[in-house]
């Protein structure tokens, strides 16, 4: 038995002769049988590999059929997409742009990669995206500017109500267009309060000169790829908001809007502002690289504008990049167009009311301009005045009346108590209480600078939150008037046997900068001398240890504040009286602007001596 299957094995020569010579049968059936073990392992192996192999022959010939199959079914469809056809698409499209030689062999380079490449991978799908986006961009595609400086100047008068000197710029740029034919785009920078209709500028600039308009907020930005893009090697990598917005607005030239520019931040992924510097740069946004394309694209005939409350958080860099157009506060007389013309139509839209159903009178909008906001632009008053809307809608669904007259009346009846006071300061006066004017960056505002003597060792108490600059201005008052005690009849050892204590109210509210100078020297002056001072007449000015006065900013803004309040007398530094031509006439007119040099032409105006002078 162990020679006749041993016959059959196909198994080494030396294993048989093995066999062969042992003689005992039980030995020799048991070599055998560790034969047999041994050849059937060898042949599990075998057929383990074979069934893996013909399984994945399988799996091959199954994608194969049915590849053909949904070829077969598109073929049934008239659709015949497949990777040659897209690869045939991308280059058709390429061929219709035109590019530099670089960018379309970069692009043309990544073309031909994709078809290479297995059409369900990973890979493939990103190449896909990127080859997509980049043939998706409007390289050649522009907004056909039909420029007509009328019918720009009637839509620009349309949307809004004054800001001249912004119209009269934007004016002049479509006029320089107009004769150099060409597109380059300047960088404007409108600065104002909250609620003055900077964004809406923006849109009202590219209405009228025909271009697409796109947004972009800043405000919070502190990733630098927002602005660049991430590159292709992450997972999920996106151009930036700049290169997606110009292809989302399908045009080469559209007014991007950069809002709240003062308001970008910086942290380890990067400084937004320093990627913004290449964007804002005629010079350079002819070739701006985004990381995700990493090819050029040309943002020089792009309109850029910015907005921003302040330009003090603005890196000086950037800043220096853009031209800033000054956006300031309305008058009453500005308000009350605006309101009429644009607000309230708004509001009553809004609210599902009709002009039948309500209607308001001049006297309601100014009832509700001054004693119901104190503000700079009209943000506030278009919300009281919704407000008024909304309660007049209750009533008329309650069947409690069908058509309403806004009268001042009724504007306290909706509106609750007045929370302003208005034109109360005019002819009161007290000892060591000065009127001054600060600027803020939500618009100007009047500041009552309280001082008072207690006897003490000569300490000088600063509150009401007041910055180092500030302080340090009040320092410099209270050393003024000891060089100068003798001439004001002050006692010359006042420094030593009073303490003074400044306060300006609003305590919780920050407030910094030099040019309370001369309100606060006034103040003291006023405490140590016990003479009354005026609080019907505001100052502003920087002053000095030798008792000069300096100019200072913001005053369009101060004076309107003044106006606001009630006030109708206001001291000027002398080197700012180029910046009276810059207030609106009818403030102007009604106002009395005293220039003055030192302390002593303050003083002569506000301390009352027995009787006003």
């Amino acid at each position: 038995m162990a020679d006749m299957i041993a016959s059959h094995l196909e198994i080494r020569l030396e294993d048989k002769q093995v066999l062969l010579e042992t003689l005992d049968p039980k030995e020799r059936l048991e070599k055998l049988n560790g034969i047999l073990i041994k050849e059937i392992e060898i042949l599990n192996i075998e057929q383990d590999i074979s069934s893996k192999v013909k399984s994945q022959i399988n799996k091959n010939q199954r994608e194969y059929y049915l590849r053909e199959q949904m070829r077969a079914i598109q073929e049934e469809l008239g659709v015949t997409e497949d990777v040659e056809d897209e690869v045939a698409g991308f280059m058709e499209q390429l061929e219709e742009l035109s590019l530099e030689e670089k960018t379309r062999d970069k692009i043309e380079k990544e073309i031909k990669r994709f078809s290479k490449m297995q059409p369900a991978s990973a890979e493939a799908t990103v190449s896909r995206n990127y080859i997509e986006t980049v043939l998706a961009l409007p390289w050649n595609k522009s907004s056909e500017e039909n420029i007509d400086l009328n019918r720009a100047e009637e839509i620009l008068n349309e949307d809004h109500y004054g800001l001249d000197k912004v119209k009269e710029r934007v004016l002049e740029y479509l006029a320089v267009i107009q004769l150099s034919r060409s597109l380059k785009g300047p960088i404007l920078c409108l600065v104002g309060p909250p609620g003055v209709g900077k964004t809406s500028i923006a849109k009202s600039i590219a209405r009228s000169v025909g271009r697409e308009f796109v947004r972009m907020s800043l405000g919070g930005v502190r990733d630098e790829a927002e602005i660049r893009g991430h590159r292709r090697t992450y997972i999920g990598a996106i151009p930036g908001r700049i290169i997606s917005s110009i292809k989302d607005s399908g045009t080469n030239n559209p007014v991007f809007l950069f809002d709240e520019v003062d308001k970008i931040g910086a942290d380890y992924k990067g400084d937004p502002a320093s990627a913004l510097l290449e964007v804002l740069d005629p010079e350079q946004n002819k070739d701006f690289t985004d990381h995700y394309l990493e090819v050029p694209f040309d943002l020089s005939k792009v309109m850029f504008i910015t907005t921003a409350n302040t330009t003090d958080t603005i890196p000086r860099p950037l800043l220096d990049r853009m031209e800033v157009i000054e956006v300031s506060g309305y008058t009453e007389e500005e308000k009350l167009n605006i309101a009429m013309k644009y607000l309230v139509p708004k509001q009553i839209k809004e609210n599902g009311l009709t002009k039948g159903s309500i209607s308001f009178t001049k006297q309601g909008i100014k009832s509700i301009i001054n004693y119901y906001t104190r503000e700079s632009g009209v943000r506030n008053l278009e919300r009281e005045i919704g407000n008024i809307c909304r309660k007049v809608a209750k009533n008329i669904v309650c069947g409690e009346t069908d058509k309403v007259s806004v009268s001042a009346k009724k504007v306290t009846e909706f509106l609750g108590k007045k929370r302003f006071r208005f034109d109360i300061i005019k002819g009161e006066k007290e000892v060591g209480v000065t009127t001054g004017l600060a600027w803020t960056i939500v618009g100007g505002d009047t500041l009552f600078i309280e001082t008072t003597a207690v006897p003490g060792t000569g300490k000088l108490v600063l509150t009401g939150q007041l910055g180092d600059v500030m302080q340090e201005s009040a320092k410099a008052g209270v050393s003024y008037i000891r060089s100068v005690a003798s001439k004001l009849k002050i006692d010359p050892d006042f420094y030593k046997k009073y303490d003074l204590h400044i306060h300006i109210p609003e305590g919780a509210t920050p407030k910094d900068g030099p040019s309370a100078g001369v309100t606060m020297c006034t103040a003291i002056i006023s405490t140590l001398t016990g003479i009354p001072a005026r609080k019907d007449v505001a100052m502003t000015g920087e002053i000095t240890l030798r008792g000069k006065v300096l100019p200072v900013g913001g005053i369009r803004e101060k004076v309107m504040a003044a106006h606001r309040a009630g006030i109708r007398k206001v001291l000027l530094p002398k080197d700012n009286e180029a910046d009276i031509n810059d207030i609106p006439e009818g403030v102007r007119n009604e106002m009395e602007f005293v220039l003055i040099k030192n302390v002593n032409d303050a003083l002569k105006q506000v301390l009352v001596k027995d009787e006003e002078k």
